[in-house]
């Protein structure tokens, strides 16, 4: 019987990503565009044509189409089944990792933000700031919210809140350092404004010290797949590359495994010469 209710659940999660993956679907395309994401509804790029309700199911719709537009033919990038499939399957992590509860729901939409930020910096290079922005209010107010359910101290409260507002001041003020620094060492622009709005909405959820991990992960995976780009010849040194997805996937590792990283690095490091430490930064 647990095991019939553990699939039911995964499948409802499962869809659920799979729905929200399909609105981001459209977030992607319309915001840098400027157009509403809310209206006209779902419609081929090319021929303006409504997709029918079967047409618009996500990742099955774009199977059963085989890839095409039902009424013109226009091929639809495997990118918009791929996008519903990865949040469906970032929907199954953080279900499993936080179970029924009300992380689960805000870190749900922390990483919608960040897959839609991700895709539009691949496109377009830039991170809008309605997104950066709404991100960074809604992580102050997850900061809240996860306070309310414990307690109403307040006390907690403001202690809740300036954990998000410090994660933020300090993720906005380190990308803007490693900008200048490295405009200054490599003479042209190393990040673009919009890496520091992220990293603040970043902040805003994850608190200062795990902010530091995700920057540093985002760095170390920046250089390993630019550094490769450059040697096999799809990147020039001097040529830009998006920082966004990076900055998200090192979020992303914090979020889930950033306890167990600190951990490990704190045991391996410096527990022995300094139990101190576990204290402040555990």
């Amino acid at each position: 019987m647990d095991f019939l209710r553990i699939w039911a659940l995964a499948l409802i999660v499962f869809t659920l990503g799979a729905s929200i993956g399909s609105f981001l679907n459209v977030v992607i395309y319309r915001i840098p565009a400027g157009l509403s994401i809310l209206w006209p509804p779902s419609r081929c790029p090319k021929c303006y044509s409504r997709l029918k309700p079967t047409e618009n199911v996500p990742i099955f719709g774009w199977l059963w189409l085989r890839g095409r537009c039902g009424h013109c033919g226009s091929p639809i990038s495997i990118r918009y089944p791929v996008v519903e499939l990865i949040t469906a399957l970032l929907f199954l992590v953080v279900f499993g990792k936080f179970g029924i509860t009300i992380f689960t729901l805000g870190y749900w939409a922390f990483f919608s933000w960040l897959l839609a930020l991700s895709m539009i910096d691949l496109d377009t290079m830039t991170l809008p700031n309605p997104l950066t922005q709404s991100g960074l209010i809604l992580g102050l107010s997850f900061q809240i919210l996860t306070t309310l359910d414990k307690n109403f101290q307040v006390n907690s409260l403001v202690n809740s809140l300036m954990i998000g507002i410090m994660g933020a001041v300090v993720g906005l003020w380190l990308l803007e350092l490693i900008s200048i620094l490295g405009s200054i060492t490599f003479g042209q622009t190393v990040l673009g404004g919009g890496d520091a709005k992220l990293a603040a909405m970043i902040g805003a959820w994850l608190g200062w010290k795990y902010l530091l991990l995700a920057c540093f992960l985002a760095c170390a995976m920046g250089a390993f797949v630019g550094g490769a780009a450059i040697a096999i010849g799809l990147l020039d040194r001097r040529q830009p590359m998006p920082f966004g997805p990076f900055l998200a996937m090192g979020a992303g590792l914090t979020l889930i495994w950033g306890s167990d990283i600190l951990s490990t690095y704190l045991n391996i490091f410096f527990i022995g010469s300094n139990p101190d430490l576990v204290v402040l930064l555990g």
